[in-house]
C-alpha cells in the first residue's frame, strides 16, 4: 500500500500491470495521414478513449482498490473527481464487491454522473467555487470508515496509470516505429507522471510533454521554474476532465524529473482536434482527453517537424448533445 510521499517507481508500474490485467484492455494505436499533414510530423495516437469505463482512470483505480485489505472493504471508499476518476473507482469497487461515494461537482457532464451510478455508485454533488471537495470526501470517508481515494496524487494511482505507457511504449517498438516525443494531458499528473516512469525505462530517448488548456497552464508554468505554481481561482476552460488547481506533491517531483515541458491548448484547438479524431479515426474524444491531440494538429514546434509524435486521446465521455454540437460547427 501507498505511503505520503513515497514516490513510485518504474518496478510499481510493473507489479501494477500484474493487477490491471483483465481489468483494463489494451486499447489500439491509430494513424492517418489526415493527422500527419496536419501536426507536420508523423503521429501514432492511442486511443484510451476506447478504455473500460471510457478512460484511462481504470488503471489507478483497480490498482489502488486491489490493494485494500480484505477486511478494510466492507466500509467502502471515497474518491473525489469530475467524473472519470469517479467511474473508474466505481468500476474498480464494484468489481472487488465494496461500496462506492463520490463527490463530484455539480457542472460535471452527466455521462460521467450516469456511469458512477451505473455501477452502483453513491453520487454526492458540490459546488466547486465555493466548497471543498477534499474536505468533503475527509468528513465523508471518517463518518463511514471509508478510504479517500485520491484521483492523482497517490503512488498506487500513479502506477497503475502508467501501465498505459508500458502498453505504449511496447506498441510502438513493435512496428518498429519508437516514438520522439510523446504528448499527454495533464490535469494533477498521474497519468502523464506514470507514463513518463515507464517511458523512461523502455523508450528513454522520448520526450515527454504535457498539454494544458490556455489559462489553466500550471504544469508548463511549473515546470518552466521548477517549481509548484498554481492556476488563478476561477478559471474555466472547456476541458472540464484536467482542471485541477495544481501539480500533485508526489506528480510534480517526477514531472520535474522527466517531463521536457508543456504545451498550451485553446478551446477552439481542443474542439478541432474532436472532429479531427471523429472524423479520421472514428473516436469519440472528450474535451479533455483531446488536449494533447490538439497541441500537436495545430502544429508540432519547428524541432519536432517531420519526426515520430505518440499521442494519447485519454478519454471519450462526453455529453451527446454537446459532442454533436461540435461535430456540426467550425471555430
Amino acid at each position: 500500500m501507498s505511503q505520503p510521499f513515497k514516490l513510485p517507481d518504474f518496478d510499481d508500474v510493473l507489479a501494477a500491470e500484474m493487477r490491471v490485467a483483465g481489468v483494463a484492455r489494451e486499447t489500439p494505436v491509430l494513424t492517418h495521414p489526415a493527422l500527419d499533414a496536419a501536426a507536420g510530423a508523423e503521429v501514432l495516437v492511442k486511443a484510451e478513449c476506447l478504455q473500460v469505463t471510457g478512460s484511462f482512470k481504470i488503471r489507478g483505480a483497480i490498482n489502488r482498490l486491489a490493494q485494500i485489505p480484505a477486511r478494510d472493504r466492507a466500509a467502502g471508499v471515497v474518491a473525489f473527481s469530475s467524473g472519470n476518476h469517479a467511474q473508474g473507482v466505481a468500476r474498480a469497487a464494484r468489481l472487488l464487491g465494496m461500496p462506492a461515494l463520490i463527490v463530484m461537482p455539480s457542472d460535471a457532464p452527466q455521462v460521467k454522473v450516469d456511469g458512477v451510478l451505473a455501477d452502483g455508485g453513491e453520487v454526492r454533488l458540490y459546488d466547486r467555487n465555493s466548497e471543498s471537495r477534499e474536505a468533503i470526501s475527509a468528513e465523508l470517508a471518517a463518518k463511514r470508515g471509508a478510504i479517500v481515494v485520491p484521483s492523482f496524487d497517490d503512488a498506487d494511482i500513479i502506477a497503475g496509470q502508467g501501465t498505459l505507457g508500458l502498453e505504449f511504449a511496447r506498441q510502438a517498438a513493435a512496428i518498429g516505429k519508437p516514438l520522439d516525443y510523446l504528448v499527454c494531458c495533464a490535469g494533477g499528473g498521474g497519468l502523464i507522471s506514470g507514463v513518463a516512469l515507464a517511458f523512461e525505462r523502455l523508450s528513454t530517448k522520448t520526450q515527454i510533454w504535457a498539454a494544458e488548456p490556455e489559462g489553466h497552464d500550471d504544469w508548463a508554468r511549473s515546470l518552466a521554474v521548477g517549481e509548484i505554481v498554481a492556476n488563478a481561482p476561477g478559471t474555466r476552460s472547456f476541458c472540464d476532465a484536467i482542471l485541477t488547481p495544481k501539480p500533485g506533491n508526489l506528480t510534480f517531483p517526477l514531472g520535474k524529473r522527466l517531463l521536457t515541458g508543456g504545451l498550451t491548448v485553446s478551446d477552439a484547438e481542443v474542439r478541432s482536434a474532436m472532429r479531427h479524431a471523429f472524423r479520421h479515426l472514428k473516436i469519440v474524444a472528450e474535451p479533455g482527453g483531446a488536449a494533447a491531440l490538439a497541441g500537436v494538429l495545430k502544429g508540432v514546434p519547428e524541432g519536432w517537424r517531420g519526426g515520430r509524435v505518440g499521442v494519447v486521446v485519454t478519454g471519450g465521455n462526453v455529453d451527446a448533445n454537446l459532442f454533436a454540437g461540435v461535430l456540426s460547427t467550425e471555430d
